[in-house]
């Protein structure tokens, strides 16, 4: 009876020191540069939803699951903007989202900076990438900022020979205790 005692209050420990976070969509952003014809276009992205179980002291533990609304794809040019949700680019009407699943988090090499690892889907086309990320605590929030690149033709996205291939995606996820 004592060692299950014991057991069951490791386990409400361990479960404990994870805590669980929504993100705030409205606080957010998701943005994008692209190069077309040599000059940078910026676009973004809302409607994040999903889950981050974090633990900065344990970052082993921690997981994230994170959708975006493809069809919020936003450059500030209406006719671009219904351009890329096309079959050709995002194609929304068939993948209306944008899924990025981890597999690990990890320490970096900077206090408070950490490496996710996990499988990004766009267009059904999903691809292992990693991307570092900073962990900023705040009361019972996080803000969990990060940068990567992707290459655009590897989830199918088309376009032209005028657009770059690789595009950069930063993120500034604010998120509260679910």
């Amino acid at each position: 009876m004592k060692t299950i005692t014991l057991l069951a209050l490791f386990v409400l420990t361990s479960a404990a020191a994870i805590a669980q976070y929504k993100p705030v969509d409205k606080k957010s952003t998701v943005d994008f540069t692209i190069s077309n014809f040599g000059f940078d276009v910026k676009g973004s992205f809302t409607g994040i939803q999903g889950l981050i179980n974090f633990d900065s002291q344990t970052p082993g533990n921690s997981s994230m699951d994170i959708t975006i609304d493809a069809n919020t794809v936003n450059t500030a040019n209406d006719l671009r903007d219904k351009h890329l949700k096309d079959e050709g680019y995002f194609d929304v009407k068939n993948y209306p989202n944008i899924h990025f699943l981890s597999s690990k988090i990890t320490d970096g090499h900077k206090t408070g900076s950490y490496l996710v690892t996990g499988k990004l889907t766009i267009k059904g086309k999903s691809k292992d990438i990693s991307i570092p990320f900073t962990a900023e605590q705040q009361n019972e929030e996080f803000i969990f900022k990060g940068s990567f690149k992707i290459n655009r033709k590897d989830f199918g996205i088309g376009g032209t020979s005028t657009i770059s291939n690789e595009l950069e995606i930063s993120l500034n996820v604010y998120a509260v205790k679910a």
